[in-house]
């Protein structure tokens, strides 16, 4: 593929006559493993939104650790809080035991992003991941209510342990559970069915009707876009109509905002100004804001019935994402600011991807700063993204087939580094398209 963009020309990596030994990989490492082998490079360094290789190559990060590095890599400020802290031999690791970190990360959260939009939620550290997050969500749903069922939806992704595993729709992941996954109905999304279709009137009618053999729920789980499952995006009248759901039926509403949090749809909250109030809110990927794992579950205070140690996980205490959140938090979020250049950017994505859409006979989807091109099938992604790669961009794709080419930029890209990196999109989707690199699109 021929690249025309100043910047593909300058991240294409460079040509090296010693390739480094990576067969410890092969050797030692488990076949599970799936990025490293679209991108295999050994990557030794990362700054802002670049990454780089130790064969000399310089890559723009569009992929942003699948949404966990909203503000991008190694981000001064964040950095400079972590070694501070270090330094000082302050806590590392402590369970749920009182720290400064702690208490400092818990009036920030408090004051910048909870009482600043009227939200009231005690705060649960699961640790270390957002999997985590979601398994004591669907936990306190069923103690509370006493109820077994959870509703989940079409497309949904939440998590690979067994509870947020049966909780999630793609095929290939619940395979690998290797038991049954129960307790849950996949219910339709927004817009499974098409436009024509109300899926929330399906629902209701369903938990409406004493014979339609489906359980009174402990709770509703859905994704206000669902990263993993196709950029699909939900209106916010049918998310109020789920939370009205939720509420007549007497079930606990939850939001995963683990991908579509921390900003990435542009309020901090994904659900902000849609007219409702989730009962529980999971989080996690960017929270910590550098990467370090960090996971939480939001829920209203008459909700904390938990015994103590009922619930725990011995990487809770993770005082260093305490320090680096808190940095995030002041810097990202004590005001509206970066929120509204967020939105800005979103704008400006959205209006470049429905031009590139548009010239090939294609569609977009998604919200904010997570979007993304439907080009009709795996095959056809895979071979963009691997035309990406080649020139310096690295993204992936989503989606049931994996026929989304997914843009999760780093929030804090500018705007030239935006526009070359989705130069570079365009230019490989004509590459394939035209059939000039890998495949002929079908």
């Amino acid at each position: 593929m021929t690249t025309t963009t100043t910047l593909a020309r300058h991240t294409r990596p460079k040509p090296t006559s010693h390739i480094p030994d990576r067969s410890i990989y092969e050797r030692r490492e488990s076949v599970v493993r799936s990025y490293a082998r679209t991108m295999p490079r050994q990557f030794s360094r990362a700054d802002n939104v670049w990454m780089y290789d130790n064969q000399g190559g310089r890559y723009l990060d569009f992929l942003s650790g699948c949404s966990t590095l909203n503000y991008g890599h190694n981000h001064p400020a964040l950095k400079q809080a972590l070694i501070d802290y270090i330094s000082t031999d302050g806590i590392t690791h402590g369970l749920d035991l009182h720290t400064d970190a702690k208490a400092e990360f818990l009036e920030t959260f408090e004051s910048l992003i909870l009482k600043s939009r009227g939200l009231d939620y005690r705060v649960m550290f699961t640790g270390p991941t957002g999997t985590n997050a979601v398994e004591a969500a669907i936990k306190l749903a069923r103690k509370v209510t006493g109820r077994g069922l959870v509703i989940a939806f079409t497309n949904g992704f939440h998590g690979m342990t067994l509870g947020a595993l049966a909780c999630t729709g793609n095929a290939a992941k619940r395979t690998g559970a290797g038991v049954p996954l129960s307790h849950v109905s996949h219910e339709p999304y927004d817009g499974y069915h098409g436009p024509d279709l109300d899926t929330a009137a399906l629902l209701e009618r369903r938990l409406s009707d004493p014979s339609s053999g489906l359980d009174a729920p402990a709770a509703i789980l859905v994704e206000t876009v669902q990263g993993e499952g196709g950029l699909n995006t939900a209106s916010p009248d049918w998310l109020r109509a789920i939370a009205d759901i939720a509420k007549r039926h007497g079930a606990l509403l939850i939001v995963d905002d683990i991908q579509a949090g921390c900003g990435r749809t542009g309020p901090f909250f994904s659900f902000e100004g849609m007219g409702f109030t989730p009962d529980i809110v999971t989080m996690a990927k960017s929270l910590s804001g550098m990467g370090l794992p960090f996971a939480l579950t939001l829920f209203r205070p008459e909700l904390d019935q938990w015994l103590p140690g009922e619930h725990n996980g011995t990487f809770r205490g993770n005082n260093h994402a305490f320090i680096t959140a808190t940095a995030s938090l002041r810097n990202f979020w004590k005001d509206d600011e970066f929120e509204q250049d967020v939105q800005r950017k979103g704008r400006l994505l959205a209006r470049r991807l429905d031009a590139i859409a548009s010239g090939f006979g294609l569609s977009t989807r998604g919200r904010g700063m997570m979007r993304g091109i439907d080009v009709g099938s795996g095959e056809t992604a895979d071979a963009i993204t691997s035309a990406c790669f080649a020139a310096g961009l690295i993204i992936e794709t989503s989606g049931a087939h994996d026929e989304i080419v997914k843009v999760l930029a780093p929030l804090i890209i500018d705007d030239a580094a935006l526009s070359a990196g989705l130069d570079i999109i365009e230019e490989s989707v004509r590459a394939v398209r035209t059939g000039s690199y890998g495949i002929a699109a079908e």
